[in-house]
This record gives structure tokens, C-alpha cells and sequence, in this order.
């Protein structure tokens, strides 16, 4: 029995590895981080280590206190983390303040987390208390599609919300609240760490223009779900537009509010005004 052998670090490698079969994580694109609950780290703790340094986060969260968490490396590929978990993830275990890391197991050859981390880290914190818990991942991608609409479209969330809403009928069930959208901002930076944090409050997916798509799920395929639905609807917009053709006919509003009803959902209409 080894440590990859667990059904948890098969998931967050097949996540990764079904990402980069998309297309959306060219080179060491984008980023992934995992929540994990009690029992996934008591089945991974025997193969810990503790010899690495605490590392400051620069952000503090009180409800993320001794939490541990799946994380992409900086630098790594998302082609390689199925390939060789062990060294392209590692997990992290937040120290009592909420305000620092250390890797406990992964990174085999050096390396730290994700330099989006901070970034993913206070997204979690934002998550968790706007679900009570639920939310357990976060992940950054580059879709081309969604990429290329930031290019076109208005970057505020009617647009956007509205556009996704309309190409595809599944999109209002799957995300009724719409989506966020973030002007261009340095990668990275406080600034967009900040502007995304306030945004998921109200948003499981934001729209970072310019440069990809940041979206979080209770699970591994909520998460990818969502990503994979935004892009699909994207895509099929940017054809329509490339028929040059005006469009002819779509989802009217109130089949968009009924779609969600119909599945127990409540679209945010207020995107519609």
C-alpha cells in the first residue's frame, strides 16, 4: 500500500490530467487546491513527514486553522501530475494562527506550492463560510474560448452571465448565480486575490480577463463540471459569432428563470435587467 495508491490523490492527479487533455493548461498554466476532510488526512498522515520549514502565507483565515490541503507545485505541468504525483503536488498543513504552511508529503525534487496559493487560500476561507463547509476546491485554468469572449464582450457579470446563459440550455441550472467577472490584473498580485475574494462571495465561477477562469466546487467533478460548462458555452458563442450572422433567436428570459425552477434552482435575475 502507498500513499498513491489512495482514492483521493487518484482524484485530484485524474482532475489535473483531464485539464490538460481540454487544452486549457498550456505549459505550467494554471492551478488546482483540495480541502481535505479528517478521514482523507488520517489515511494519508502515516505517510507525512514533518522536517520541512513553516512558510508565512502573507493572508491569515481564522475557519482554516489546521486544515490540510492538495495542492499543485509552482512550476509544475498538470501533464506530469498524473504521470508523478509525488513530485508535482504535495499537501500542505496550515499552521494553528491560519497564517503559515508547511509541506507535510510531495515535492519529492523541491519546490513549493502553487504561487497562487495565498490567492486559492483566502477563496477558500471566502467559500467555506458562504456554504457552511461544502466547498473544498479551487481551480485556475486558461479555456480559450471563455479567454477570447473577455476580448468582446463588456467585463462586468450581466454580460458575461447572460451570453453563457443563453448559448447553452444546461447553463442556468448549473450556474444559476451567473458568473463574476475581473478586469486585467497582474497574476498573482494582491490586487486580484483581493477583487476575486469579494466576488465569491456571490459566484462559484469568476471570469479573470484576459487570462482564464477561477471556479470552486464541493468535489473534484462539481469543479471541473463547471469549468467544462462555462468553456463548452463559451465556445459555442464564439462560433455563432464567427458565422457573422446576426443571431436569429435564443433562450427568451423567462425560459432562462424557468430552466432553474425546473431543477430546483433560482436564477440570479437581477443579471437579466
Amino acid at each position: 500500500m502507498s500513499i498513491l495508491d489512495l482514492e483521493v490523490i487518484k482524484k485530484f492527479a485524474l482532475t489535473c490530467n483531464d485539464g490538460y487533455e481540454q487544452g486549457w493548461h498550456e505549459g505550467n498554466g494554471g492551478n488546482l487546491s483540495y480541502r481535505m476532510t479528517a478521514e482523507e488526512v488520517e489515511a494519508c498522515k502515516p505517510y507525512f513527514t514533518y522536517d520541512r520549514p513553516w512558510v508565512d502565507l502573507g493572508v491569515q483565515a481564522d475557519n482554516l486553522k489546521k486544515e490540510y490541503f492538495m495542492v499543485t507545485g509552482t512550476g509544475k505541468f498538470f501533464q506530469n501530475v498524473k504521470r508523478d504525483p509525488a513530485a508535482n503536488m504535495c499537501i500542505l498543513e496550515i499552521n494553528d494562527a491560519g497564517d503559515g504552511y508547511r509541506i507535510v508529503w510531495g515535492l519529492v525534487n523541491g519546490g513549493g506550492p502553487t504561487s497562487e496559493f495565498p490567492t486559492h487560500f483566502m477563496n477558500h476561507s471566502v467559500r467555506v463560510e458562504a456554504t457552511d463547509g461544502a466547498c473544498r476546491v479551487i481551480y485556475h485554468a486558461h479555456p480559450v474560448n471563455i479567454i477570447a469572449l473577455t476580448f468582446v464582450l463588456p467585463l462586468t457579470s450581466e454580460a458575461f452571465s447572460r451570453v453563457l446563459w443563453e448559448s447553452m440550455t444546461e447553463c442556468p441550472i448549473i450556474f444559476p448565480n451567473g458568473v463574476g467577472v475581473v478586469e486585467w490584473m497582474i497574476p498573482g498580485g494582491a490586487e486580484i486575490a483581493h477583487k476575486t475574494c469579494e466576488l465569491q462571495k456571490k459566484y462559484d465561477a469568476i471570469v479573470w480577463a484576459h487570462h482564464g477562469l477561477f471556479v470552486s466546487g464541493n468535489t473534484f467533478d462539481a469543479a471541473f463540471g463547471l469549468m467544462h460548462t462555462i468553456e463548452k458555452s463559451a465556445e459555442i458563442y464564439c462560433k455563432v459569432l464567427s458565422t457573422g450572422k446576426p443571431i436569429a433567436q435564443t433562450i427568451p428570459d423567462e425560459g432562462l428563470i424557468n430552466a432553474a425552477t425546473a431543477y430546483g434552482k433560482k436564477l440570479n435575475a437581477e443579471l437579466l435587467k
